[in-house]
């Protein structure tokens, strides 16, 4: 229960750097996107990396079902606290953007409208997905200390070289289907986003499998 309450409170406040630094983004870019977009992913890949240092001895810092799924397919998280983590996660990121909301005086409760649906952003979540729990997965125990670092910098260079802008974890998709901002995601796209994920985690995992060199 602890490492649970301590995965959503890290999942929390991933959700309020994205959502908030993407408010903040846009009310200072003056109506450029481009400036929006580089404070939001910057403000992103920093906080992951902040966060993960914090929470990877308490949690071990997934903030992402499918990196918990990931990791408990190849048997390096227990199988059984896979439900309890993702709850937490999910719990953990619809609380964060209520804070974002409560940061900047909106309303609390929103639904975004913002369409993301193509067939280029669905394989744009695939391969945003596959290359990040395939990075995840290739850190070794003893380079652990560069897991923060590495997957910061790759989640802030996927906001630019995808036409999704990266959401690469299926609770960050589904609570930005809750926040009218700069970060949303109209919430008829949300389930599109997230088979692509769970299709770009599995193909991760079994190349994974494949490259990996037998000790």
């Amino acid at each position: 229960m602890r490492s649970a309450a301590a995965e959503s409170l890290g999942t929390a406040l991933l959700l309020a750097a994205v959502v908030g630094s993407g408010i903040m983004g846009e009310r200072l870019a003056a109506g450029n996107v481009a400036i929006a977009l580089l404070a939001n992913s910057l403000a992103t890949g920093f906080a992951l990396i902040a966060l993960i240092i914090a929470f990877a001895g308490r949690s071990g810092a997934h903030f992402n079902p499918v990196v918990t799924l990931a990791l408990a397919v190849r048997r390096d998280f227990p199988m059984g606290r896979v439900f309890g983590y993702i709850v937490a996660q999910v719990i953990g990121a619809l609380l964060g953007v209520l804070i974002a909301h409560a940061m900047f005086d909106l309303d609390l409760v929103q639904a975004s409208a913002k369409v993301r649906s193509s067939p280029g952003q669905w394989l744009s979540e695939l391969v945003a997905t596959f290359g990040l729990v395939f990075l995840i997965l290739s850190i070794e125990a003893k380079r652990a200390w560069m897991a923060p670092f590495a997957v910061g910098a790759y989640i802030a260079a996927a906001y630019w070289f995808t036409a999704s802008t990266s959401f690469a974890n299926p609770a960050v998709t589904l609570a930005r289907g809750f926040t009218a901002t700069f970060a949303g995601i109209g919430l008829g796209n949300v389930a599109a986003f997230i088979v692509s994920q769970l299709v770009g985690a599995a193909l991760a995992l079994a190349a994974d499998k494949a490259l990996r060199q037998n000790p």
